[in-house]
Order: structure tokens, then sequence, then C-alpha cells
């Protein structure tokens, strides 16, 4: 699939060389296989972003960017599917800077160390608090639990993840800003150089799903070389070896995630989830989740949440399908934080289904609500899908006069949400001097269209709920 996305920065490159594996260093591009689908394999411009020795071999692992693809589909590669036939593209170095070459590893020794950046010429610091570096797990500033550990206080310390704009203003990063942010705010979108790192897992066994990884998650060190690592998919516990976790589901008694059961209909059941209550099972949602949203999760605070888990029932369970967090209490009327569909249901409704149920709930509560900003880019997508289906049908059966703000009632949508989706659908005219609201056809032919495929619904009869109230000693999470 290619896609647009954000331009890494790019060096200049020499002249193309036929080399040995042994001279590559960051920033060469170069021809690499890439599995395309189904017995369909192709050989791809991609660019080496990182290269790591591996532990139990004297052979390298590459990280590579697939020039003009997603960034969600870089990956560790085997020197064995570079083609080093096709000449390597080199970087030139910079006048008057030194071109890092090669992987540099933490040594472990000291508590800072120097490794290649992102590009040739630039120079990151690597930190205690990075997971590539030996102890991090030991002292683990974002608290990543084991799938026993439920403790909620850990170690404070700054981590310096950002570089330095300048030696008067170095940009810093720690928890306690985060947590700050987390709980002034409420956004839970992370620092810059968190969306740049690394992915450090290639493929997850999730029930009798195997998924590839799409981005960095702050999993224990020692899972970033597996080839293949394990998840329960009732309690969200990993495990490194088929043994560990046959012997785990062996005494794990979960059938469904461990809330109150608010809605089911059909197949379908949407779970409650306290972060408070459920800390270790929010943290290992958090980690999972991560793996596929690049910009907007949180890691281990997440007492302020409210989960709500989709799932889909058979008789062996409810199979998390996928979920949306909620502030308890969001000065901004956010209804929802952070949402996610896994891959292996994705392009099945199942996002139009979650959004449907985040403002299924604001009508319960009389509110008007609004996602919070910014929507990764298949959220926003789903979003847009949502808000132009649901003020369609409004206005197609609606008779007489209508306002935004009647729209925004009838809805939940905020009006802000209403006018930005009736412009993007041509439906805002200006007529004698004000604005109106005239459909046209191409947006009822793609609302009956969309209609007609559409098979999921959220039935409003089978929802249970009764908005909480927290007291205020309950909303201090200190």
């Amino acid at each position: 699939m290619v896609t647009n996305t954000p331009k890494l920065a790019s060096p200049s490159y020499s002249n193309t060389q036929t080399v040995s594996s042994d001279s590559l260093r960051v920033g060469c591009k170069l021809f690499v296989e890439k599995i395309m689908g189904p017995n369909e394999v192709q050989y791809r411009k991609a660019e080496i972003l990182s290269i790591r020795k591996l532990e139990t071999s004297i052979l390298s692992e590459y990280y590579v960017h697939y020039v003009e693809f997603n960034k969600r589909l870089d990956e560790w590669v085997s020197g064995s599917k570079l083609d080093l036939s096709k000449g390597v593209e080199f970087p030139k170095n910079k006048k008057g800077k030194h071109l890092t070459t090669g992987a540099q590893e933490s040594s472990g020794r000291g508590r800072k160390a120097k490794i290649a950046g992102p590009g040739p010429g630039r120079k990151r610091k690597l930190s205690i608090h990075d997971p590539s570096s030996p102890g991090f797990h030991e002292r683990n500033p974002l608290g990543i639990p084991s799938p026993l550990d439920d403790r909620p206080d850990v170690e404070e310390e700054n981590s310096p993840h950002s570089e330095r704009q300048s030696s008067q203003h170095p940009e810093t990063y720690s928890k306690e800003k985060e947590i700050e942010k987390l709980r002034t705010s409420g956004s839970m979108t992370q620092c810059v150089n968190e969306v740049a790192r690394v992915k450090n897992l290639n493929r997850i066994q999730m029930g009798k799903y195997e998924i590839e990884g799409w981005y960095f998650s702050p999993y224990p060190p020692q899972y970033a070389h597996a080839e293949l690592i394990y998840i329960c998919e009732f309690c969200l516990c990993y495990f490194l070896t088929l043994k560990t976790f046959s012997r785990h589901r062996t005494k794990c008694t979960l059938l469904h995630p461990p809330g109150n059961e608010i809605y089911r209909h059909e197949d379908i059941s949407f779970f409650e989830i306290d972060g408070r209550k459920q800390r270790t099972y929010g943290r290992n949602l958090s980690l999972l989740s991560k793996l596929f949203l690049d910009h907007k999760t949180l890691y281990y605070d997440v007492d302020p949440f409210l989960f709500y888990i989709m799932t889909k029932n058979d008789e062996y369970g409810a199979h998390i399908i996928g979920y949306f967090s909620k502030e308890k209490e969001s000065l901004e009327e956010y209804n929802l934080a952070c949402i996610l569909t896994l891959p292996q249901y994705q392009r099945m409704g199942f996002g139009k289904l979650l959004i449907s149920f985040s403002y299924e709930l604001s009508k319960i509560e009389e509110k008007i609500g609004s996602p919070e900003k910014p929507l990764s880019d298949l959220g926003l997508l789903g979003y847009r899908a949502y808000w132009a289906e649901t003020i369609v049908e409004l206005l197609i059966e609606f008779k007489g006069e209508v306002t935004l703000s009647d729209i925004s009632v009838a809805t939940s949508i905020t009006v802000q949400d209403v006018l930005h989706t009736l412009q993007s659908i041509d439906s805002l005219k200006y007529y004698h001097g004000q604005h109106i609201i005239c459909l046209n056809d191409q947006a009822i032919n793609h609302y009956y269209q969309t209609k007609a495929k559409s098979k999921r619904y959220i039935e409003p009869s089978a929802l249970k709920w009764t908005p909480p109230v927290f007291s205020t000693a309950q909303l201090r999470f200190l």
C-alpha cells in the first residue's frame, strides 16, 4: 500500500556502489525483499534506519523503511533479504560534520552512550531509559509492569529523549511531566521522539491470529529480539515462549475482559473497565495498542481513564475486537480519548461500531461530545465516515427547517464537527446572504450505498448503563 507519509530528513547520496553487508551503515539505501501478498514477493527500495547484532549470532538485523511506503510497514529484516547486487546508495558526509557509520550499541557501563541517529551526520543520546539499553526493565521509569506486577508507584527520573535544540534550552521529557500533561489537558500525545522510535517487535500471536506489529511499544527489552511473542487474548499478558504461554492458559480463568458487561446484542458485547481498579489489564491493553497506534496512547498512568472493550462472543469466550478509552473527568468534554480496532478485525465495520457506541454513551449523559485530537490517520477516516453517514441520515429523514445546533443535539456531535462534515461533503451553500444546508445527489447516493453494505449497528435498547459518578477522592490519582 502506497500512502503519503512524512518525509524523513534525507541526506544527499553518493553514486551507487556494490559492497558487502559488513560495510552497510545507517542511511544506506538499497533493494530489500518485501512480501506484498500471498505468493507475491518484490524487491523494493528501502533505507536502513538502524542495525543491531543478534544475541545468538554474529549476524546483523536491519531496520528498514521502504521508500514511498507508510511508516507502519517498516520492519526488521535479516541480511539474507538484502539485494546487494543492485548496488547500495551511501549517504555523503556533510562538510564539517562527522558521519556515524554502522550501528553503535550501549555497553551498559555508563548512563549514556552514543548511537546512530535517524539520519547521517546526526546523533542522539541513548539514556538508560531507552528500552534498547541494558538494565532498562530494572530501572524502567515508565513503570511497565510484568504480567503479575500491579504496583502503581515507580521511580521518577528525567529522561532526555529529545535532541537538544540549543545548549541553553535542552528539551527533556519525564514521567512526571507527562502525568501532569495527562491530568491538566487530557492529552495522551507522546513526546515527538517517541513517535520516531524504531519498532521493536516483529510479530505477536493472539488467539488464532498472527499479527505484525506496526510501531514501537515499550515491552521489556528481552522481547525485542524475539521473532514471535504470545499474548493471552483474555488478560492480555505477554510471554516469550509457547511453553510459558501454554502454562499460563491452563491457569488463566478469564474468558472475557475483567469488567462489567454493559451491552450485548447478537454476538457483540461491551465491557466497562476502570483503569484504577484493573490497572494491570489497562497497562497490558495500552502496551498492545501502542503496537498499532503511532502517537496516541498512554503506557502506565491508566487511573484517570475508563476503557470500553468491544468483544466478539463464541463458545470459547469473549474475544477482544477493539476498544476506546475515555477520561473520567474531561475539562474539554471529550467523549473519547483513544480508539483502536485490532488489525485482524479492521475493514469489517467494527470501527464505526466503536464510534457509534461512544456517542450512545454521550446521549445517555445528555452531553455533546467529540474525540480528543489529534486523531490517528485511520481514526480520522473512521470518524469522517461516521459523521457523514449519521448527519446525512438525519437530514434525509428530517422534515422542515433544521439548524446546526439542532443536528448537534440530535446526534451528540459537536457543532464544529457537524460544520466540518457538511463542508467536506459539499452540502453547505451560500444563498441570498446566508448559509444553507443543501444535500447533493452524490452525498445521498453515497449514503444509500454505504447503508446497504452496513450489517452491524448499535441497538440502544441493549445498552444497560448508568453514567458513573466519581467522588473527589476517587478522582485524586496521586
